[in-house]
């Protein structure tokens, strides 16, 4: 009786974490969302490939190897090493973007990638904007096959990509725990953003340089979004998910401006929350309208009562 009742008790649990994990979404958008990420990782390499094998050239000496590394035993990088890892990453990430045995590529890229992490990260800088695509590598390969006109709804599809919504959102709350943790409230108080300005040259940049006042109220606005971050997953529609994604890609786009950073990693990871499937037919409609030779659809026939009129 008592195990019966555990059991029981833990029903309402499991149907109200249901809806939030498990909503069944298209499989198209799986392989739409698998393309962008694939695709995304030959230009991340090529982007971070120089440094990686400039630090990997002098060994030792400035590579200080990651607790995940040390726990593997990862060899110590050498630029050969770092080379032939990047280059079989790009082959088997344009590999998984084709859709090919979509499990075993994208397990195996999602490894090589934080192979890849492991080896860049281990030299005195962690970039929080990777978390939420490591997710991504690693969630998407559990869905399996996804076709790009498959309409079909999948909660293990739903699962994946909520995977991701959660880990975009994670990484802005802890950037905010991360900023009061080891700069405690000097970091709204002080000067923070008017020293990143200073670094930086953009009409922006100059802009904000130029007005004190409104720095102070940008830092403790900045902590208190990050703090505020887990209401995005109350957005529970494919409209309002997007009006978020927009938001967020707002906010990067802005920060580029002023400060010239920009986390391509993570605004790849939050196109996770939108229907990424409406928007490819979208855009395949338009290129077969736009196509030379594609004929415009004939002129539907005139009412019966224009031609009388007309006849008269």
């Amino acid at each position: 009786m008592s195990g019966h009742m555990r059991a029981g008790s833990s029903l309402p649990l499991n149907r109200a974490a249901s809806p939030f994990w498990f909503e069944p979404v298209p499989l198209a958008r799986i392989l739409w969302l698998r393309v962008v990420v694939y695709c995304f990782i030959p230009l991340d390499v090529a982007l971070t490939q120089s440094w990686v094998r400039g630090h990997a050239r002098s060994g030792l000496n400035l590579y200080q190897p990651l607790r995940v590394a040390r726990i593997l035993h990862l060899p110590v990088p050498t630029e050969t090493s770092a080379t032939v890892l990047a280059a079989t990453l790009v082959v088997f990430a344009i590999v998984a973007a084709t859709g090919w045995r979509p499990r075993a590529t994208g397990s195996l890229v999602a490894g090589l990638y934080l192979a890849w992490m492991l080896v860049a990260m281990s030299y005195g800088k962690v970039d929080h904007d990777r978390l939420s695509f490591l997710v991504a590598l690693a969630v998407l390969p559990t869905v399996g096959t996804a076709r790009a006109h498959d309409h079909r709804r999948a909660p293990a599809a739903g699962w994946s990509l909520q995977c991701i919504r959660v880990a975009v959102t994670l990484t802005y709350f802890y950037a905010a725990w991360a900023k009061i943790r080891f700069g405690g409230w000097n970091w709204p108080t002080g000067a923070t953003l008017e020293r990143a300005l200073l670094r930086r040259a953009t009409p922006m940049s100059h802009f904000l340089v130029d007005q004190p006042r409104l720095l102070m109220p940008l830092q403790f606005g900045m902590i208190a979004l990050e703090l505020l971050s887990p209401l995005i997953l109350l957005a529970r529609t494919d409209r309002a998910r997007t009006l978020v994604a927009a938001a967020l890609w707002g906010f990067h786009l802005s920060v580029f401006a002023g400060v010239s950073i920009i986390f391509l990693p993570h605004c790849v990871a939050i196109a996770a929350f939108v229907p990424l499937e409406r928007w490819a037919a979208v855009v395949g409609e338009w290129c077969v309208r736009t196509a030379p030779g594609h004929a415009a659809p004939p002129l539907p026939d005139r009412p019966h009562q224009e031609r009388n009129v007309e006849a008269m």
